[in-house]
């Protein structure tokens, strides 16, 4: 008989000559299992998508419920639905006032595609300014504005007037112009490894582009829904965007994405020409109801799973002479080491002894720390005890 594996290496489309290729029979909150029931602390969520842990009771049953009453009714927009309509109210509930109108797409990507077309429409005005080393997803509009060539070049020509800036360098503000329809910004760069924009930069970046009447689009795709100690890493700093991009975490574990705006903004996606940006499954039932349920455990949660603390944790465990420094806010860190080499054998060997992490798209010698937000501090304390012991392994 034909195994899943077999399978798995004949049919299903390739991303790299070396996928990880675990076969994994089930997952349950921080942990996954494999085919011969080896058990693996996930450290990486599915890069930042199971905040919540994998299989959450509550989202699994939002999704039951809503199976025995209805799926797919309708392409997004058109029919009233329960699960939409309760989502959008929740997520306008926790964003400013000016972020109140919701867009429901597939994907994070899918949501950069609607924003910077959102944007342009708009605006009436063509440029978009992004930044070096960002990642904003690999659909063509998002690789357009993905700030690094190697992983792009292959693929173009790709969408025009795409000018790049480097992040927390004020003196390139002066490249924002009345010309200029958006500037698209992760507060904090995720496949660069986990680089923060300043405060001080993001203020400049406002203000330039409150004056230039430039839309500014904030990419929470990787940072949302409690990932870095709070609700959105913008909150941080209290800088508020025109447009945010919502993905990954969103749905608990199902997918789901969205951008956000105004309804003054949102409006010109309606009309000349109406159908500015369609998608048949775009807010589906079964994902805006898992994502419900996923937002209700985050915002009870007080203290957002008390991230901030879990993140000293690792900081307080993880000390070597390899490790050359540790970035990041909450539960998404870089662990940096001297090359990808020395980083690669080290993950391989954490991947051996049952800790599931991996390195970063633009960074390759940093690895990803960003387990599940549930994750405790005994179980942190294991992590990292692997961890070091698998730096030990090359160092010591």
């Amino acid at each position: 008989m034909i195994t899943d594996r077999q399978l798995f290496l004949q049919h299903l489309a390739p991303t790299s000559d070396a996928p990880l290729a675990l076969e994994i029979k089930k997952a349950k909150g921080i942990y996954l299992f494999d085919a011969q029931q080896k058990k693996y602390m996930d450290l990486i969520s599915g890069i930042s998508v199971s905040n919540i842990g994998h299989l959450h009771p509550k989202v699994v049953n939002a999704v039951k419920k809503q199976l025995d009453k209805y799926m797919h009714l309708m392409v997004y927009g058109e029919y009233i639905q329960s699960p939409q309509v309760q989502l959008a109210k929740k997520i306008s509930d926790v964003l400013p006032k000016n972020l109140s109108c919701c867009y429901f797409v597939n994907s994070g990507s899918e949501a950069v595609e609607g924003a910077l077309k959102l944007a342009k429409r708009y605006t009436n005005r063509s440029e978009i300014i992004s930044f070096k080393n960002a990642y904003h997803g690999s659909s063509q509009g998002a690789m357009s504005v993905m700030g690094n060539e190697e992983m792009k070049n292959a693929y173009r020509p790709l969408l025009p007037n795409i000018r790049f800036l480097e992040i927390n360098n004020l003196s390139q503000l002066e490249f924002i112009t009345k010309k200029t329809a958006c500037v698209i910004i992760e507060p904090i760069q995720g496949e660069a490894g986990v680089i923060e924009s300043k405060k001080n930069f993001l203020k400049a970046l406002r203000k330039k582009c409150s004056e230039t009447e430039t839309l500014l689009i904030f990419d929470e795709i990787q940072t949302g829904f409690g990932r870095t100690g709070i609700m959105f890493a913008f909150q941080h700093v209290n800088i508020i965007p025109d447009i945010i991009l919502l993905g990954k975490a969103m749905g608990g574990g199902i997918p789901i994405g969205a951008f956000v705006s105004s309804k003054k903004i949102m409006k010109t996606l309606s009309e000349n020409p109406v159908l500015g940006h369609i998608t048949t499954f775009g807010g589906h039932p079964v994902s805006c109801a898992a994502a419900l349920a996923n937002l209700e455990v985050i915002t009870s949660q007080k203290n957002n799973f008390d991230v901030l603390k879990k993140e000293k944790l690792f900081r307080t465990y993880l000390k070597h002479s390899a490790i050359k420094s540790i970035r990041g806010k909450g539960l998404l860190l870089a662990i940096e080491f001297d090359s990808f080499e020395i980083n690669k054998k080290i993950i391989d060997r954490c991947i051996k002894n049952g800790i599931i992490t991996d390195w970063f798209l633009f960074c390759p010698e940093a690895m990803r720390i960003a387990p599940p937000l549930i994750i405790t501090e005994k179980e942190i304390k294991l992590a990292c005890k692997i961890i070091m012991e698998s730096i030990a392994y090359f160092f010591d």
